[in-house]
């Protein structure tokens, strides 16, 4: 019971990581209509800038603000030289161009920072563990990402749904032609919700930093996983981001914890963890198809 309840604190951990990235990600997809493979590079950013920053000061909290303010200043800046141009282009065109972003900015990022990983300490005030129940005891760090993570839920679901720029942008999402005939400047809203969703980014790079590894196309690596909780949440929708998130990071933990053991049951153990982790890396994908086949757009309408 014990290792049952760890891991799926560890799922949660993983879904919240991934709904910092998704909601981003789902933001733009859904309301710009843009198809962005910068985005892990937008991650990738933030993780890089928050640790040499944090490296530089000794300031956990100054890292944080740094990797999301330089993830913002450059997902501006993309948005303003590159994916302006793109919106009312193909999305071969779009893809080709964020494909193209993506080896400038590991290229970038190599001649900058070199080849090898860097790592960030977990705050004094945040190491060490709490013991949820008798028997578990779960890091303290684990714990404030899963807090951060829900933080950002409840906030984003606030300025989407209670405030006029979350009503221009749900506007801007749905008919954005009318939006523009009322007098509202659509490219500063659209530059604005590029810029939000590539700070959220960023933090969430900076926030993986103490427990994986900060390198090169470190973004590339969880941009897919990213894109399976767009799809399956729906387009467009931050609750279904949060829900999709949450469901695929407890899925791919528990398989990955569990399978294997099943698995020796029938079989021999090399066998087993091969197979095993094969189905594991499969299950989201898996889950994504039955969404689709069930609710082609997703579990959650645009904007819900």
């Amino acid at each position: 019971m014990t290792l049952f309840f760890e891991q799926t604190l560890n799922g949660v951990q993983f879904g919240v990581m991934l709904f910092l990235l998704a909601a981003g990600l789902t933001l733009i997809f859904g309301i710009m209509g843009v198809i962005n493979l910068a985005h892990g590079s937008l991650y990738m950013i933030g993780a890089y800038a928050g640790t040499w920053v944090a490296a530089q000061s000794g300031s956990f909290l100054l890292g944080v603000i740094s990797a999301m303010i330089a993830a913002a200043l450059a997902g501006i800046a993309v948005e303003f030289v590159v994916i302006r141009r793109l919106y009312r282009r193909d999305h071969l065109d779009q893809v080709l161009a964020t494909f193209g972003l993506i080896l400038t900015f590991n290229q970038t990022t190599t001649l900058l920072f070199g080849r090898q990983p860097l790592f960030v300490s977990v705050p004094e005030i945040l190491q060490g563990s709490v013991e949820l129940i008798p028997g578990l005891a779960y890091p303290l760090y684990r714990l404030a990402i899963i807090g951060v993570g829900l933080l950002v839920a409840a906030g984003l679901y606030l300025l989407i749904n209670r405030t006029r720029i979350g009503m221009l942008v749900r506007a801007g999402s749905t008919n954005r032609d009318m939006v523009r005939a009322l007098g509202v400047d659509v490219r500063l809203l659209y530059t604005l919700v590029f810029g939000l969703g590539a700070l959220l980014a960023g933090l969430a790079g900076f926030m993986a930093g103490p427990i994986m590894a900060v390198q090169v196309g470190m973004g590339e690596q969880i941009l897919i996983t990213t894109f399976v909780v767009v799809v399956i949440g729906g387009v467009g929708s931050i609750r279904g981001a949060f829900f999709a998130s949450l469901l695929l990071g407890i899925v791919d933990t528990g398989l990955r914890a569990y399978l294997p053991g099943l698995l020796r049951q029938v079989m021999a153990g090399s066998e087993a963890d091969a197979l095993g982790a094969g189905i594991s890396s499969m299950g989201i994908y898996l889950i994504m198809a039955i969404v689709l086949l069930i609710r082609p757009k997703g579990l959650f309408l645009p904007n819900a």
